[in-house]
């Protein structure tokens, strides 16, 4: 029984790191792709600035996602990193040149354009990446025994591009509505208008992604249309509704605080449908997370460590937001 409720409990720790990280680098990886949009620099130090603080910690939750994942669900790791080594080795690069120019640009002037140009594309890359890899995990994987039995390319199919490019839209609006957050003027007003446009895209991409999945495999069609698992699924797409609505209320109102955190409650609300539809999967349709888990004893061990540090990590982090609250002035900031 101790092997089960450890399993779920790592099964819901490593979901919650991962969605945090989605969270918190989400609006960052945004403010990159909506960097040409921005062409003065005046309005890129104010974005810039905007995160700055903070930006460098947020990859933290993607390390414990990852190595959570590893440690908890050695097979799903040993399965699902050779079906995704290219969007992933593509995602580490993207977060690499990002980080390089993020630091970079402020040291140079001549060749700032450059290091703009690198974090544009690092940050496209990476979020491109990062739902190529959902598709890709989505869809499921071919599994031979206990190991990898697809090819090298079998990640990149129809489905896994519409989430990568959704992901895109996704991260603009969150990008887009930060800056409503945390920015004035002219800068802000364009950032409303941004939002409208991404929101409105991001409804398009949750449809077309929500009407493609249950064609994947029939237990998704069964998981959400079968009756009675209707009555416990109907509720997302209904929220999903009810978020969209305040959403639109609050940029047509102008508020500066409700768009940021509405548009996280509809990424929520995504994640959660993502994982009604996989459960009790790691793997979709061929390891779940039972047969996926570590000896009770390793998952236990780990998780007197993760009891510590995640209490911690979520303290620092909210302490550095609380300390550079508020709005970010052009003339002030943390460069």
């Amino acid at each position: 029984m101790i092997a089960i409720d450890l399993a779920i409990i790592w099964a819901f720790i490593i979901a919650f790191a991962v969605f945090v990280y989605v969270v918190m680098d989400g609006f960052d990886l945004g403010l990159g792709i909506l960097f040409p949009l921005f062409p003065e620099k005046r309005d890129r130090d104010v974005i810039m600035n905007s995160v700055a603080p903070v930006w460098d910690g947020n990859e933290t939750w993607l390390v414990l996602g990852g190595g959570g994942l590893m440690a908890a669900f050695p097979l799903a790791y040993a399965v699902l990193m050779p079906a995704l080594y290219t969007p992933m080795i593509a995602m580490l690069l993207g977060l690499v040149f990002r980080g390089v120019a993020f630091e970079f640009r402020w040291r140079t002037t001549k060749e700032r354009n450059r290091w703009d140009i690198a974090f544009f594309g690092g940050s496209i890359l990476a979020t491109l990446a990062q739902g190529i890899a959902l598709g890709a995990i989505l869809q499921g994987v071919h599994v031979e025994g206990r190991h990898y039995g697809g090819g090298w390319w079998d990640w990149l199919t129809p489905f896994s591009i519409l989430t990568g490019v959704s992901l895109v839209i996704g991260y603009s609006l969150l990008g887009a509505t930060w800056l409503v957050m945390k920015t004035e003027g002219a800068l802000r007003d364009r950032a409303y208008h941004l939002s409208w446009i991404f929101l409105l895209a991001m409804l398009g991409a949750i449809g077309a992604v929500s009407i493609a999945t249950p064609f994947l495999h029939v237990q998704y069609t069964h998981r959400w249309f079968a009756w009675p698992n209707i009555l416990l699924t109907a509720p997302v797409p209904v929220a999903v509704a009810a978020v969209t609505v305040l959403l639109l209320r609050s940029l047509a109102n102008k508020y500066d605080y409700q768009p940021f955190f509405l548009a996280l409650a509809l990424f929520a609300l995504s994640y959660a449908g993502l994982g009604i539809s996989m459960y009790p999967y790691v793997v979709p349709q061929s390891i779940t997370i039972w047969q996926a888990a570590a000896p009770a004893n390793s998952q236990l061990f780990m998780l007197v460590g993760v009891a510590g540090l995640i209490p911690l990590i979520l303290g620092y982090t909210a302490w550095a937001y609380w300390v550079f609250r508020g709005k970010v002035k052009p003339e002030s900031g943390y460069h």
